[in-house]
């Protein structure tokens, strides 16, 4: 009879572990979570000091029982639950729900799941963390507060089946933003003017790019192009000095679950969710056919990037035998920023055995566990790798008053490049020009060739530059990224269209009504002292209790002030002149998951419904149609003609009547502005400016 009980989240990690341990050991699977706050009500005391009311989650009773059956035969349980936050929590639930006995129970955390791993953790086993629980439980007891206050309130006054979260609330702002920049810049003109030029006895020119005089030039119009080669006519091209050099390109750090995330969007176009629903097969295990069972990364959900001193001699003498000694070096040298919490507890997500390359498990995996293992694999190797060393040249050529300048390096050394290049680097400068370049040599000057150029606005958020941007701002965890970004989109308030996340009209109503009713809720420093305020918690620096008090009152003041203002914002189903056709009433505008349709008002024995197109009071500046507002598959609002498809103008800024007075176009709202979209034209004007 087994003597040991071991309770693991997942059941993919029962057979991987089962393997690991002996016939003493029993190993059974939670399904995770096995208790929670009542879904009907908010669940928690607050007349009582806050106290949280859990229950059995449905479904879990036939899996509890045969858990405590197994733990009253059993010496001792041990809670294997993932080594987080949210494990620690898990674990503390089934001892509570188990009735295990203190000195019965054990809490075990490993960060890779192989054999050594999990057998030194019985060495090491310890008691429930309650500073982890506590910040955990924390966590979920804000968000409760802030979903089931807010949210009623939101579908009581708008009337639309709308839902508010604490941290998902901050990232719709976010993007909310972007959009607002985006929509409010205005391109500025820019131009850059090349010197094709020969050295003596040469036949191709090497390119030099114009700088300015003393200090660098910004060009800012055909004319002043225009100006300055006029002003070089006749002028000798002269080499004025030539500096040479070398450089380092540093080796990227571990992965970290950011930095994987970002990554394996960039370079295999992965959802976050995607990401972390194959990085934790990975850790889980994977049946290899030589081998067996095996968790083939450490755990995936870290801020770290600490590597062990076992993994970083393994990685050593791997890279020394395969490449030799110059391309190792000793650790990674790059740390993270000073001042940042880091759950160092966890290692940075790497292979748990270097030598177990993808190649060799290839065909033990799905084509996308391949792709993610390969990933982390190249990048765990070449953060343990030397840096790449470039030789550099900068060339500045002399003409008149004016300097040109050639910028070219040479890679001498390509250190951990031979294994892995990060996605979006910059591409190298041109090579180093094969020709002996001198001072004082003359260049003879063989053409010009000048381009116009537009600043361009930032870009749009996408899954991975979302996740880089809640990270840099301290808002939410390396477990919370995911399911964020995923809410969000599932809510309809965000469309995913190309890889970029654009704010549905949905999104805008529910944005701009946080940002009016609950300014703190949606405030990015609040939200990231409260995240420092969780960290202080694990720490047992603050009691759990005074992160609550000091928060539900300021929530509930928030809330009662919006019962008085947000009735401005309930709307009324709007009678419109369009007919039904199938029973002659009046059609009216609802609002749905999608945004606004035409609905026939004698639902539900009339159900007839049609688009509803809302005219913008602007002519199509192609057919004279009215211009709507429409919106894409999925959800992203822009501006079009209600002749379409037999009209395909359209917009994602909104036309005004007024035209163009420099040349005749129409013209678009950015901002508090109005400009002539057509770049060759770039007029702008002051919205309210009189004509």
């Amino acid at each position: 009879m087994s003597k040991y009980l071991v309770i693991v989240e997942s059941p993919a990690k029962v057979k991987t572990i089962k393997k690991f341990l002996g016939s003493n050991y029993e190993v059974l699977a939670s399904n995770g979570h096995v208790r929670d706050l009542p879904k009907s009500r908010m669940g928690i005391d607050i007349e009582h000091g806050y106290e949280p009311k859990y229950i059995t989650i449905r479904g879990k009773g036939d899996i509890l029982a045969a858990l405590r059956k197994a733990g009253k035969k059993a010496d001792r349980v041990y809670l294997a639950t993932d080594p987080d936050r949210e494990g620690e929590a898990i674990s503390w639930h089934l001892a509570e729900a188990l009735k295990l006995e203190p000195e019965k129970q054990k809490r075990i955390t490993f960060n890779e799941i192989t054999k050594s791993a999990v057998k030194e953790s019985l060495k090491h086993a310890r008691q429930i963390d309650m500073n982890l629980v506590d910040a955990q439980q924390t966590r979920r007891i804000l968000d409760r507060m802030v979903g089931y206050k807010i949210s009623p309130l939101l579908w009581e006054k708008v009337k639309r089946g709308l839902s508010a979260g604490r941290v998902q609330s901050v990232a719709l702002r976010m993007i909310g933003d972007r959009e607002e920049e985006i929509s409010a810049f205005i391109p500025q003109e820019y131009w850059t003017l090349d010197a094709f030029l020969c050295p003596a006895g040469e036949k191709k020119p090497l390119t030099a790019r114009f700088y300015g005089k003393d200090k660098k030039i910004t060009i800012t119009s055909r004319e002043q192009v225009d100006q300055i080669i006029q002003e070089l006519s006749g002028e000798t091209f002269v080499v004025d000095d030539v500096k040479k050099g070398e450089r380092q390109k540093k080796q990227p750090l571990p992965f970290t679950t950011s930095t994987l995330q970002q990554e394996a969007a960039n370079v295999l176009n992965f959802s976050t969710q995607k990401t972390m629903r194959i990085a934790q097969q990975l850790y889980e295990g994977v049946e290899l056919k030589e081998g067996g069972t095996v968790g083939l990364i450490t755990y995936l959900r870290t801020d770290s990037t600490r590597i062990s001193e076992e993994a970083q001699e393994a990685a050593a003498a791997y890279i020394t035998e395969q490449y030799g000694e110059k391309y190792l070096t000793g650790g990674n040298s790059r740390k993270k920023e000073d001042g940042k919490k880091i759950q160092d507890a966890h290692e940075a997500i790497r292979p748990s055995d270097i030598r177990r390359l993808p190649a060799l498990v290839k065909d033990s995996l799905t084509r996308e566990q391949f792709k993610l293992y390969q990933l982390i694999w190249r990048r765990f190797t070449a953060s343990q790798m030397a840096p790449a060393r470039y030789e550099t040249m900068t060339v500045r050529i002399k003409a008149g008053e004016y300097h040109f300048q050639i910028s070219a390096s040479h890679i001498i050394f390509d250190g951990f490049m031979s294994v892995y290049t990060e996605s979006g680097e910059e591409k190298e400068e041109a090579d180093v020009p094969g020709v002996l370049l001198e001072k004082g040599m003359e260049l003879k000057l063989s053409d010009f060739d000048s381009r116009q150029h537009f600043t361009q606005p930032p870009a749009h958020f996408t899954e991975a530059s979302l996740v880089k941007a809640l990270e840099e701002q301290g808002i939410g965890r390396p477990s919370t990224y995911a399911p964020t970004i995923t809410t969000i989109i599932a809510r309809r308030y965000v469309a995913k269209e190309n890889r970029n996340l654009y704010m549905t009209e949905l999104g805008e109503v529910v944005n701009n009504i946080m940002k009016e009713a609950f300014p703190s809720i949606v405030d990015v420093t609040f939200t990231a002292n409260m995240e420092s305020l969780l960290d202080s918690i694990e720490e047992g620096v603050i009691p759990w209790k005074t992160v609550v008090e000091n928060f539900y009152p300021d929530l509930v003041q928030a809330v009662d002030e919006a019962e008085k203002t947000l009735e401005k914002v309930k709307i009324e189903d709007e009678k419109t002149d369009v007919i039904c056709e199938e029973c002659g009433r009046n059609m009216v505008i609802k609002y749905g998951p999608h945004g606004k349709f035409l609905a026939c008002p004698g639902f539900p024995e009339c159900r007839n419904t049609k688009p509803y197109l809302e005219k913008i009071g602007v002519s199509c500046p192609l057919c004279g149609r009215d211009l709507v507002i429409r919106k894409t598959k999925k959800g992203r609002k822009y501006y079009g003609c209600e002749a379409a498809p037999d009209c395909g103008f359209m917009s994602w800024q909104k036309p005004v009547a007024r035209k163009c007075p420099q040349c005749g176009g129409y013209m678009v709202e950015k901002g508090n502005r109005v400009v002539c979209p057509d770049a060759s034209c770039g007029y702008v004007m002051v919205k309210n400016e009189p004509a």
